[in-house]
């Protein structure tokens, strides 16, 4: 194979797939690895798929082996919040142990550059706004702990191994491919802008705001939507800064600015035209008034420029999207 082979654990998820179609435009040969629990057959389209489980050593050991990738992209990883406090131990085998068994595959191997997806939820609680990489690390849910413990590994693996990687926290994901080709489709679906979508779609009988006394502009929560095809822009942007021989750090990827959740609801009635209940519930635990990160490391660094910023932009493509879908 190529040379510019890369594997992409959770490759047919949300994000691995928009960042499958970005390594290919880059001239890449993404090879998705996915054991279909949350991911989706369909959204594998810009390369060779392979079933199976990051815990499974010896079906990565394979696949290691047919392709011999150049780096890794690291997407798979169970993300529910809520679940992660009723099941750590779900959380903690697959997020960390799988990860230490791709590691461990890689070292073996001799592939030394991975790409993490990491999130915002590292930082527990914000201290300061916007959230810049050097905040404390004090995560309030065994999801956000397994991110932190993955990051640890990682400058850990580097030290002794000379495997080199940087970590990407996410703030809140949203929007779809403006082709059209993949989108945002999670089984159970929690992410805010699909829920409204689906509300106004007629599929939900009505949107649920948790809260709306937070001592914000408009008493709802403010977070960071960042359009999911810039975040597989710095994916591509960040595997070749390890490539020119970047060292292992990390980085945020927002758009720098907060849109509270009412917001949300009001330009997704405007975008769409429709009329939906909304009914106020209380708030959910652990749920900080503003989620806003610093990306200025990302943008001087990795030269990083995000184009879909505004909110109308990004909730446009998740309309059209979830239209035919």
């Amino acid at each position: 194979m190529t040379q510019k082979t890369i594997l992409v654990t959770g490759g047919a998820g949300y994000i691995g797939s928009h960042v499958c179609k970005a390594l290919a435009q880059a001239g890449y040969l993404p090879i998705s690895y996915d054991n279909l629990v949350y991911g989706h057959q369909w959204a594998v389209k810009w390369g060779p798929f392979e079933v199976g489980d990051i815990t499974d050593r010896i079906k990565l050991n394979k696949v290691i082996d047919k392709y011999k990738p150049l780096g890794v992209m690291h997407f798979a990883a169970y993300a529910y919040v809520g679940e992660s406090i009723e099941d750590p131990g779900k959380y903690y085998y697959n997020n960390v142990l799988g990860t230490l068994t791709l590691l461990e595959a890689m070292r073996y191997h001799q592939i030394d550059k991975l790409i993490f997806s990491s999130s915002c939820t590292v930082y527990g609680i914000p201290k300061e706004l916007p959230i810049p990489e050097y905040h404390p690390h004090q995560p309030i849910n065994p999801y956000g702990h397994s991110k932190m413990m993955v990051e640890q590994i990682l400058r850990d693996f580097d030290n002794a191994y000379g495997i080199r990687s940087i970590s990407l926290r996410y703030f809140n994901a949203a929007g779809a491919d403006p082709d059209g080709e993949i989108g945002e489709a999670h089984e159970p679906e929690t992410h805010l802008i699909p829920l409204i979508l689906d509300t106004a779609k007629g599929e939900r009988p009505y949107i649920t705001i948790f809260g709306n006394d937070y001592e914000t502009p408009d008493c709802t929560c403010v977070r960071d939507f960042i359009h999911v095809t810039d975040l597989a822009e710095a994916h591509i942007l960040a595997f070749k800064e390890l490539i020119q021989g970047r060292k292992t750090t990390a980085y945020n990827l927002g758009n720098g600015q907060g849109v509270s959740v009412r917001e949300v609801v009001e330009t997704t009635r405007s975008i769409t035209g429709k009329t939906f209940e909304v009914k106020i519930g209380p708030r959910r635990p652990g749920d900080p008034p503003i989620l806003v990160g610093d990306a200025m490391k990302a943008m001087k660094e990795l030269d990083w420029k995000p184009r879909y910023t505004e909110l109308s932009t990004i909730i446009e493509t998740a309309w059209k999207w979830s239209l035919f879908h």
